[in-house]
């Protein structure tokens, strides 16, 4: 906080960093802020989606083979399925492996490095601002507000918004590489070299995350705009009198990279869309056209909202966090009106013929004599007449290199809009459900990129206020404006950081905003915690704001089939299955409640309903599939208490095919055991008996089971005495078994009685025992 206060003073009080030793200021201070700010997450936990992008990914293993991070999406299931999310950012995903490699499951390593991060972009972004803004407090400030603002929390306390910190770390690298390419026109190794880093870092921003890919559309406008400093009129002249073909070569190249880029990605995840829940995006899902269209033109009104005033910040506004507008009369349709109006203003003012005032950075420019903090400042006049006289550039571009240093002019006020209008529009295009559906209605940390250009926009305004602005009074109550709102910022971002702390505080905060989802997560939550009856309550309040949501009703029938409310249990296991047919957990808690009741036929419809159940255009096919596979072995045990020892083979082996590489095998291998030990297969029952033990070595079934066996095959093999010295070493073995189940239950009676008549039979060939 400490730093925070210094920072906002010092721009308070106008406190300029110094020429030469102190150029590096502003990006220092920016950096050392945006990492303060953050030291406060250190010690949260994993929270939200983090569990299962984190802690339940098998392509974070060691076993895994790292190659499959380069197949699957980011949650890890494979690109190509039709349930898949299809956000492919492998950089991001082996990121993750990295610190699991690290540091496995600790929570602290993963912050760090988002930290890490977020300080690294601030600097780059400050060090950006610098270019537009020049060396003055005006850059300081712009730093200052990207560090503190709260929209950056969830990208940066929440461990999976690292994809949108890593994809804007190489978004900056990228445009300032391009931004040196376009200073350095005319050397033509060199320039080509900066173009090679633009299109590099390009591929690893949208590796990243998929809007990393559009910072090629914001380079080109930097190029046309704010480089050439061209107007909307000249473009078309430029291009029909072939009069800047290095500009248009350049501008080729990026749109020629970028349609690259965007043909590989939609290749690689099998030239389909992906699907979402209605619950997702539920404006996609409505089948009024107008309610869609109200709805999809007001969220980016709801958005720039969020980055003015980050007063109310949820972790998920999917559901009914943002009503749909369904009607014209809806009063939020205003907001929507001023919204485009005044971005088409904004617009206008940027890209309009230019008159014969001008600024430059935020000194006024008064009868062809600018002050602009030791950079010359030409006029925008000469660019009146059509023809386009390019001062500062044209001679670089036709190889004079003697011209390059009047590129340290700075861009005028209209550039520096144009610029930040495209920073924070184009990056969020891909949110706006304008080319296809996406699985949120409002995404914070989609916002991390987009509010560059934010910052970008209320440090040009402010400077364009203060230099309008005659009084000093009125000057300098802009500079106490914009360090109160940065402090604001700040301590917003420090407060909203305690919310990620944990899972509880978290979905306690988003109560007001999304309650549905925040109530029913929280169930969970509580119930880990044994708060039994906390937990309940939950769900049900979920329940009474969103009725049908098929997780929540499977959730409060686990819960009270956990606590012997069976009735109870399969009624909202119906509901649930009613809301979402394809929810293989609930048919299989059905099952195994319908078979403990002794409804076996009503048990066995159940399991094989499950079973037929396919895993396309499911949300998460691996839990789909664990649950198939436990159905399956319920199933089997069914019939083989039955007696039906071959159709319970035939169950657990189709089990063994379906099963998913996270499901743990052991109770099934044994049930394979058993199975074959009553149809009278030893060696086939020996063999997954051991295979059990493999999978895991401390399964007390398995123990037990094989003891048996071996205890078993003494009596057939008295034949002969090469047979009964085999046998000898397989009953020491089998005293083995059952001494290593005593030591994991060893209050176990059957175990006991067990290794007594073995210690009778071994006795009796006078075989020493363990007996004691």
């Amino acid at each position: 906080m400490l730093l925070l206060f210094v920072a906002a003073a010092a721009l308070a009080l106008g406190a300029e960093p110094q020429e030469g030793g102190g150029e590096m200021i502003a990006e220092l201070v920016s950096s050392a802020l945006g990492l303060a700010l953050y030291l406060n997450t250190l010690s949260a936990d994993f929270c939200y989606d983090d569990s299962r992008a984190i802690k339940t990914n098998q392509d974070l293993l060691p076993e895994t083979p790292w190659t499959h991070i380069f197949y699957n999406d980011f949650w890890g299931t494979l690109l190509t399925h039709s349930g898949s999310h299809k956000s492919y950012r492998p950089l991001c995903t082996l990121s993750f492996r990295l610190n699991h490699a690290i540091g496995g499951l600790n929570p602290w390593s993963y912050h760090l490095v988002n930290i890490l991060l977020h300080a690294a972009v601030t600097g780059l972004f400050t060090s950006f601002s610098k270019i537009l803004l020049g060396d003055g407090y005006w850059t300081f400030m712009a730093g200052l507000m990207f560090a503190s603002h709260p929209i950056h929390t969830e990208a940066v306390a929440g461990i999976v918004g690292r994809a949108d910190v890593g994809a804007s770390l190489f978004f900056l690298l990228s445009l300032l590489c391009y931004i040196k390419h376009c200073s350095t026109r005319g050397y033509s190794a060199r320039t080509w070299g900066w173009f090679l880093g633009t299109g590099l870092c390009a591929g690893c921003s949208m590796l990243w995350k998929e809007q990393g890919v559009t910072v090629l559309a914001v380079s080109a406008i930097y190029d046309v705009f704010v480089f050439h400093r061209l107007k909307m009129n000249q473009i078309l002249p430029t291009i029909y009198k072939r009069k800047n073909l290095s500009l248009f070569l350049s501008i080729s190249l990026l749109t020629f990279w970028g349609t690259s880029l965007l043909g590989a990605r939609l290749y690689w995840m099998g030239n389909k869309p992906p699907s979402f829940s209605n619950s997702d995006n539920p404006a996609a899902d409505s089948d009024s056209l107008l309610a869609r269209m109200l709805t999809f033109f007001y969220l980016p009104t709801k958005n720039l909202w969020l980055l003015l005033c980050p007063d109310t910040l949820s972790f998920d506004w999917s559901m009914d966090a943002v009503p749909l507008l369904k009607t014209i009369c809806d009063w939020r349709n205003l907001h929507t009106v001023a919204f485009y109006t005044g971005l088409l203003l904004l617009a206008y003012y940027g890209l309009k013929s230019p008159s014969l005032e001008g600024e430059c950075n935020g000194k006024a420019v008064a009868n062809g004599k600018p002050n602009a903090n030791g950079h010359s400042c030409h006029s925008d006049v000469e660019y009146q007449n059509s023809e386009i006289k390019l001062s500062f550039a044209s001679k670089v571009e036709n190889g004079i290199k003697n011209n390059v240093s009047q590129r340290t002019q700075l861009p005028s006020t209209e550039n520096i809009v144009v610029l930040s209008l495209s920073l924070l529009i184009i990056p969020f295009i891909p949110a706006t459900n304008l080319f296809f559906y996406v699985g949120f209605v409002i995404a914070e940390r989609v916002l991390y990129i987009p509010s560059m250009g934010f910052c970008l926009l209320i440090t040009v305004g402010a400077r364009a206020l203060y230099v309008k602005v005659q009084k000093r009074f009125l000057k300098t109550l802009i500079f106490y404006a914009t360090a109160t709102l940065i402090v604001f910022y700040g301590l917003k971002t420090a407060i909203r950081n305690g919310d990620w702390q944990n899972e509880e505080m978290l979905y306690r905060s988003g109560i007001k905003v999304n309650p549905a989802k925040a109530w029913g997560n929280l169930g969970n939550v509580l119930k880990s915690q044994s708060k039994i009856s906390e937990a309940e309550n939950a769900y049900r309040n979920a329940l009474y704001y969103r009725s049908n949501m098929a997780d929540m009703l499977y959730n409060l029938g686990l819960l009270l089939q956990e606590n012997s409310r069976f009735a109870e249990a399969l009624h909202y296991y119906k509901l649930a299955i009613g809301s979402r047919p394809t929810l293989a957990s609930a048919y299989l808690n059905t099952g195994i409640i319908l078979m403990n009741q002794g409804k076996t036929e009503e048990a066995r419809r159940t399991f094989l309903k499950c079973s037929e159940i396919p895993d396309e255009n499911l949300k998460d096919p691996h839990a789909h599939k664990s649950s198939v596979t436990s159905c399956l072995y319920n199933l089997g045990k069914l019939y083989h208490e039955q007696g039906h020892y071959e159709e319970a083979l035939g169950v657990y082996k189709e089990a063994i095919q379906k099963m998913p590489r996270q499901f743990a095998p052991q109770s099934l291998y044994n049930m394979m055991g058993e199975a074959y030990m009553r149809l009278s297969k030893l060696p086939e029952a020996e063999h997954w008996y051991m295979e059990s033990l493999r999978s895991k070595t401390d399964h007390i079934p398995a123990h037990l089971t094989y003891g048996k066996l071996l205890a078993l095959t003494y009596p057939a093999a008295l034949m002969n005495l090469g047979a009964i010295l085999h046998l000898n070493g397989r009953l020491q073995k089998a005293e083995a078994n059952y001494l290593r189940a005593l030591q994991l239950k060893p209050d176990d009676v059957i175990t006991q009685s067990n290794l007594r008549k073995l210690w009778n039979i071994m006795e009796k060939q006078g075989l020493k025992t363990s007996k004691t």
